[in-house]
């Protein structure tokens, strides 16, 4: 019989919270979890009215989505990920949502997984298919017939006995109930103003032979709510990915994790147990949650070219020197750019932001050496003002051009959770219903609810 939690454990760098199919459960991820093992930790969660879950009778989209989040907010620690198939890709799109503006006590959210995922707009399916379906269980739960029709409707070739045998046994146990209100109302809900669009590392596995969410309708379906997402189509794949192609999804899913997931500083369990409590504001919770994301590694600039976007990257790396865990401060500082945002203000003798970064660079281009070793110099005389640089910038200006550059970069990396966690900034955590303040003020102090990073001996029983 599936287990309740499919969970693969070995001390993996990232878990994935794993969200079934319609009359699946939490066991449909079990093969995953053992191909994994090490890699990812797979833990499958069952979603009321399905598996462990079948006795639960609140079964509708709000339910689902409150019962995930609370399962996370026991569960979900360090580096996680998101998983959906199916029914579980909406209810994961809404959770991710919510985690990203800060809406749920949770953080560490670093990418997502879905398999021939339920779109947040509307399902596309055939009334007479939706029909028939709810016709299963007008009468109980699925039969062993319907089950079987099931299982030969949604995949390419049979299964294998053991896999067939679960996910027959998972249709059996589904409540009916449950079957009817994914059917009958959350396949129809159009979530997509409410998810949004949600940019952070996503894979899309889809089948080639899944007629209704199948590997030509994803992009379709996804690409807007997801502009980073990564769609990988499985040949000669029905709907039940994580049962048909277990070795495959479970390949796809390592690189990705390599590729995208695992890329930066991760924010220390006591920080962000901080940014999850009660103290921090909804808004900052979300705003910090965003920050943590992993940057694009494809990332193409909005403001720069792509040989300014590399220059400034070098330029960052003598700035603000970083360990392999790096944030792409000088991708943020683009972005930053073509939001229109700064610091409030700038110099009378340089044009707006934008100009002035591409001018700088392109000044800075013509004195930049190809060795590494060479450019601590070279960047200390053009801050100093003694370049030998000629362009659209004279040496006064870059160097005034310089003093916002650094500036940008230095806030880019104190803005991320993980930077304020390292040297130890909680400013953020003075929110909440009441406002909630510091009350210890003295030198090498810190109040009870401050991480240990902070420092100092611990003042109890008087902290705001």
């Amino acid at each position: 019989m599936p287990t309740e939690n499919a969970t693969a454990t070995g001390g993996a760098p990232v878990t994935l919270f794993a969200l079934h199919a319609l009359g699946a459960s939490a066991g449909s991820f079990d093969r995953l979890a053992e191909r994994l093992d090490g890699r990812v930790r797979v833990e499958g969660i069952d979603l009321p009215g399905f598996g462990s879950a079948a006795s639960m009778t609140d079964s509708s989209v709000a339910a689902t989505v409150a019962h995930v989040v609370d399962h996370l907010a026991h569960r979900a620690r360090g580096r996680w990920m998101l998983g959906g198939h199916s029914m579980g890709g909406k209810i994961a799109a809404l959770v991710a949502s919510r985690v990203l503006r800060g809406d749920a006590p949770l953080v560490g959210l670093a990418g997502m997984v879905l398999m021939a995922p339920s779109p947040p707009s509307p399902e596309p399916m055939s009334e007479e298919r939706r029909e028939r379906m709810l016709s299963w269980v007008a009468e109980g739960p699925l039969s062993d017939e319907d089950a079987e029709t099931f299982l030969d409707q949604n995949t390419a070739e049979r299964l294998d006995p053991a896999a067939h045998a679960n996910a027959v046994a998972d249709l059996r146990r589904t409540s009916p109930d449950a079957w009817r209100a994914w059917l009958d109302t959350g396949s129809r809900l159009d979530a997509s103003a409410e998810v949004g669009t949600l940019d952070l590392p996503v894979l899309v596995l889809a089948g080639t032979d899944d007629d209704d969410l199948g590997a030509s309708a994803q992009p379709g379906l996804l690409a807007s709510v997801y502009p980073r997402a990564r769609f990988v189509p499985l040949d000669d794949t029905g709907h039940l990915i994580p049962l048909e192609r277990t070795a495959e999804a479970a390949a796809a899913i390592a690189r990705f994790v390599d590729d995208e997931v695992l890329l930066g500083p991760s924010v220390p369990d006591d920080w962000a147990a901080l940014i999850a409590g009660d103290r921090v504001d909804a808004r900052v919770r979300g705003i910090l949650n965003r920050r943590a994301v992993p940057d694009d590694r494809g990332y193409a600039p909005e403001v720069l070219d792509v040989a300014q976007l590399t220059l400034l990257r070098e330029v960052a790396d003598l700035v603000v020197p970083q360990d392999d865990a790096a944030i792409d401060v000088a991708a943020r500082v683009d972005a930053q750019l073509a939001r229109g945002e700064g610091d409030g203000w700038r110099s009378a003798d340089l044009p707006p932001d934008p100009e002035a970064y591409r001018a700088g660079l392109d000044t800075l281009a013509a004195v930049w050496p190809t060795d590494p070793a060479e450019r601590e110099d070279v960047l200390r005389a053009a801050i100093e003002g003694t370049t030998d640089a000629r362009g659209a910038l004279d040496a006064a200006r870059l160097k005034i051009w310089l003093e916002d550059v650094r500036n940008d970069l230095v806030r880019q990396w104190l803005a991320h959770p993980a930077s304020m966690a390292r040297i130890g900034y909680d400013g953020f955590a003075t929110g909440g219903t009441p406002i909630r303040g510091f009350v210890e003020l003295r030198l090498g102090r810190r109040e009870d609810w401050e991480p240990a990073g902070v420092g100092g001996t611990v003042t109890t029983g008087d902290s705001a």
